[in-house]
């Protein structure tokens, strides 16, 4: 055998010496876990995944070729000139593409008058974007100011009742202060 992999010799051993590897063996990771420590605050709060903006507007130009990619179907079906094909889907192209800038730009973004079409769940992008955009129409709904803090009502409470506690056990620190001052007055005479 080589690489002092194995028997030595098969014989004797009902095998015929063949090494192979263990495929069910797994490697230990060499480092710590990917994710942030469970005591961190910030891991915590709430993050709504951001979308790839360059993916969106991929899905949205591949939207547009798909119908361009049709309508030329349809006409090389009804066997039109070429160069008439070429002008018709470029002019179909132009449209659809000035109608989703138009779209984006006008309506914020938000890509329609209606509530988003019906997403698949694959379409994590085009999710996580809607996700956003309906927790900003819900923020601005509620009149919720953007630097609103998750937990912040509870700190707060808690900061107080905290204060409360410490001016009560000063109340009482300086109570029984006084009570061993009148004690003492007491003891001299």
């Amino acid at each position: 055998m080589s690489d002092n992999v194995g028997l030595s010799t098969p014989r004797g051993s009902g095998t015929s010496g063949y090494v192979q590897r263990n495929l069910a063996h797994m490697k230990p990771r060499d480092n710590a876990a990917p994710y942030l420590p469970r005591n961190d605050a910030d891991s915590l709060r709430h993050k709504p995944r951001q979308p790839d903006k360059g993916l969106l507007e991929h899905a949205r130009k591949r939207e547009v070729e798909v119908k361009v990619f049709e309508l030329r179907e349809k006409l090389e079906d009804e066997e039109v000139d070429e160069d008439e094909i070429d002008t018709r889907c470029d002019e179909l192209r132009k449209k659809l593409l000035a109608e989703m800038d138009k779209n984006q730009a006008g309506d914020g973004g938000r890509g329609g008058v209606g509530p988003k079409r019906n997403l698949k769940m694959h379409q994590v992008h085009e999710l996580a974007d809607a996700k956003i955009k309906e927790s900003e129409r819900l923020r601005q709904a509620l009149k919720i100011s953007k630097d609103y803090e998750e937990g912040g009502h509870w700190r707060r409470q808690e900061e107080r009742l905290k204060k409360s506690l410490e001016q009560e056990a000063d109340g009482i620190a300086e109570g029984a202060k006084d009570e061993e001052k009148s004690e003492r007055s007491r003891d001299r005479y």
